[in-house]
């Protein structure tokens, strides 16, 4: 179709004559509300952008002494982060006489890894890097999931104390009468 006709039909419908394809012999061409086409476009950028999950890399930093206490504290935000969907990068901090006893850091790599391996894996293998000791732990999970998961249990939660709560009312009003019979 020339040109002038189709810009005739456009302008006859109250559209946009769009371009689609400017390579093609002859050029294609598509008859649109173009305002209305770069609005929806943008809504679904928006909305995808919203589903988007970002990667965070939570840090952990411990001593190649740490008390066993001390440990199981750190083990439990390191857990926490992997449950989260978030890497965890654990670093160990030698000082003084510590540098010279790297294998000491290695193991409690090890044993890190060995207790939260059912949430997360060795994504990077511990390397000394000056005075640090460094290794990146991912989870099994992707962030999306675990945030699916971290709605559904809160959902949950949210029911359950909707429900005792009807639950204890329905039980104080039935003691109620009950007391009130008694007395007559």
């Amino acid at each position: 179709m020339p040109l002038a006709k189709a810009l005739e039909l456009a302008q006859e419908y109250d559209l946009d004559l769009v371009e689609v394809a400017a390579n093609a012999r002859p050029p294609v061409c598509k008859l649109m509300d173009y305002g209305k086409f770069k609005y929806e476009s943008a809504m679904k950028a928006r909305e995808a952008r919203k589903n988007q999950a970002h990667t965070v890399i939570k840090e952990m930093k411990l001593r190649p002494k740490i008390d066993p206490h001390d440990y199981d504290t750190k083990k439990g935000h390191v857990v926490r982060f992997l449950k989260q969907g978030d890497k965890v990068k654990i670093t160990i901090m030698f000082r003084g006489r510590e540098q010279s006893r790297p294998e000491l850091g290695f193991r409690l790599l090890q044993r890190l890894a060995s207790d939260v391996e059912e949430l997360g894996f060795i994504e990077s293998n511990p390397k000394q890097d000056g005075r640090n000791m460094i290794m990146v732990l991912g989870p099994h999970k992707k962030k999306t999931e675990a945030m699916a998961e971290a709605r559904e249990a809160q959902a949950a939660r949210k029911a359950g104390r909707q429900g005792g709560a009807s639950e204890e009312s329905a039980d104080s009003t039935a003691e109620a009468p009950a007391e009130a019979s008694s007395e007559a």
